[in-house]
């Protein structure tokens, strides 16, 4: 995957083994000529269990358009597991390496875009903005987008087109993800906001056991999945998914103190799915495991 290119970052693919893991059946850049987007069409293997991507400095866009399959990634030690579904996009942060692992079946299908980062840097000069909130950014891509996912899949098949149409298309999809779902960085929320974090942070506590997710959340304080973020990052200085998983890994430590329940009966008790979800959840935020805390 990499190409002689003084715009995209793609040195850090350098000895990447794309077929260990896909079989790429478009790239628009050998097969239309494109210089100012890389879009590539893949099928891919149906089950990967150590896939390194790199951390390059370029945006990211992966479709799934086929398949169904359960993934984990992991970025600095930090495992998050979610599904690979047809239309459900997912953005990679930049500068972000992960280690990614799923068991999938055969029809798995993606298409996938890099926008150049000096595209992303121009239309933030022009927009007046600082440094994006990434991380804000994919959360709200992984919400869902019809307008993206449609954009993308006539990506995937473009025809004649030629650059003209790849660098207007790079220059939409910048703008489209920094003003939709990555309003650039801010300081403190004001007061009304927040009190939405004040409600957030109440509705976690109160709906500790169960599946949350961040569209809940969101409609429970009447904010966009992204201004949800955001907001609740610069009150606590955490995304809500890491907030959550504290508090039920604090919940979990007051059982192991208070009670003779075994793991198998905590686990629903603090959200967590499994007592080995407990388990790995535990170690990451603690350093030692359930077991040799209770005995501590």
């Amino acid at each position: 995957m990499v190409f002689d290119s003084t715009r995209f970052d793609l040195r850090p693919y350098t000895g990447f083994e794309t077929e260990r893991f896909v079989r790429r059946t478009f790239c628009s850049w050998e097969d239309a000529g494109w210089r100012s987007l890389l879009v590539q069409r893949f099928e891919h293997l149906p089950v990967v269990e150590d896939m390194a991507l790199p951390a390059a400095a370029d945006l990211h866009l992966v479709l799934p358009v086929a398949g169904q399959a359960e993934l984990e990634t992991r970025d600095g030690g930090r495992a998050v597991r979610d599904r690979w579904l047809p239309g459900q996009g997912r953005l990679g942060i930049p500068h972000q390496a992960t280690v990614r692992r799923y068991r999938g079946d055969a029809d798995m299908r993606s298409i996938q875009v890099h926008i150049p980062r000096d595209t992303v840097d121009s239309v933030v000069a022009r927009l007046g903005g600082d440094v994006p909130d990434f991380e804000a950014m994919a959360a709200s891509v992984a919400a869902g987008d019809p307008l993206l996912e449609e954009t993308v899949r006539a990506l995937g098949s473009p025809g004649a087109a030629d650059d003209l149409y790849a660098e207007a298309a790079a220059a939409f999809l910048a703008t489209h993800l920094l003003t939709r779902h990555g309003r650039l960085r801010a300081g403190r929320p004001p007061a009304r906001e927040d009190a939405r974090v004040r409600a957030a942070v109440a509705f976690l506590r109160e709906r500790l056991a169960e599946p949350i997710t961040l569209a809940d959340l969101a409609d429970e304080v009447h904010l966009s999945v992204y201004h949800l973020v955001r907001v609740f990052r610069a009150a606590t200085g955490q995304t809500p998914h890491r907030f959550l998983t504290e508090l039920r890994v604090e919940e979990a430590k007051r059982l192991l103190r208070e009670t003779g329940l075994t793991l198998d009966r905590i686990a629903p008790r603090c959200g967590f799915t499994s007592p080995g979800a407990l388990s790995a959840a535990f170690v990451r935020h603690t350093g030692i495991r359930p077991s040799a805390y209770r005995n501590s």
